[in-house]
């Protein structure tokens, strides 16, 4: 069975695409939002609010392998979905992806 929070389609992403994929989809159910823009902001227009910046740290942290360090504790790595994708590419080593 193939869902989008299985370890064997989200553990391990390909590429950035299915980063970004992952997280919009992880934001998507989070929020319940019908649509979402890759570039808005989540915090600045209301629809998120610091629970929910936990989540999501939480949620890149076991979906992606990665350690969210105290420096990297900055709004701006996850404000929105592109934010996020770049984010959990840089700390994966993604840089040209």
């Amino acid at each position: 069975m193939h869902t989008p929070t299985s370890e064997s389609t989200v553990a391990h992403p390909e590429n950035a695409a299915q980063v970004k994929e992952t997280i919009r989809r992880f934001i998507l159910s989070s929020i319940r939002m019908a649509r979402l823009d890759d570039d808005a902001n989540l915090f600045e227009s209301g629809v998120a609010n610091s629970l929910f910046a936990v989540q999501l740290m939480t949620f890149v942290e076991k979906t992606f392998a990665i350690d969210v360090d105290m420096d990297d504790l900055d709004i701006e790595n996850f404000k929105s979905v592109n934010a996020t994708t770049a984010f959990v590419l840089r700390k994966k080593g993604h840089l040209g992806d």
